[in-house]
């Protein structure tokens, strides 16, 4: 009897933590996943107005990037992204364990991408 109620608890912790680090990581995949979409199809759009825009995007999915921890770049077609962020993951009831996140992409914009997105 003690026997299958520690391993119900071990089960339902183990469940927890599976359920807490998913919710972390599918923020985490959504939120980069919109970057490189926001980054692939950017226009005309500046370095600041993409930085505003990720920005947004942070807020949305509720990933803790700032201004501060957030570059945005144009080298020639290349748009670079770079940000890394901490967030606390709640493994055990109680026991919050900082986990690092980064994020990076480089995403080339095609001169035929460009020219359309140029207004006439």
């Amino acid at each position: 009897m003690i026997k299958t109620i520690v391993k119900l608890a071990f089960v339902a912790l183990l469940a927890n933590a599976t359920w807490q680090v998913f919710n972390v990581y599918w923020a985490h995949f959504k939120f980069s996943d919109a970057v490189q979409q926001t980054t692939q199809f950017r226009g005309n759009k500046t370095d600041a107005q993409l930085r505003e825009r990720i920005l947004e995007l942070a807020g949305q999915f509720d990933v803790p990037v700032s201004d501060d921890n957030l570059t945005v770049q144009l080298v020639d077609n290349h748009t670079l992204v770079d940000s890394s962020y901490t967030r606390p993951v709640e493994l055990v009831p109680r026991f919050s364990y900082p986990w690092r996140f980064t994020v990076h992409t480089d995403t080339v914009q095609s001169a035929v991408l460009r020219e359309l997105s140029q207004p006439k």
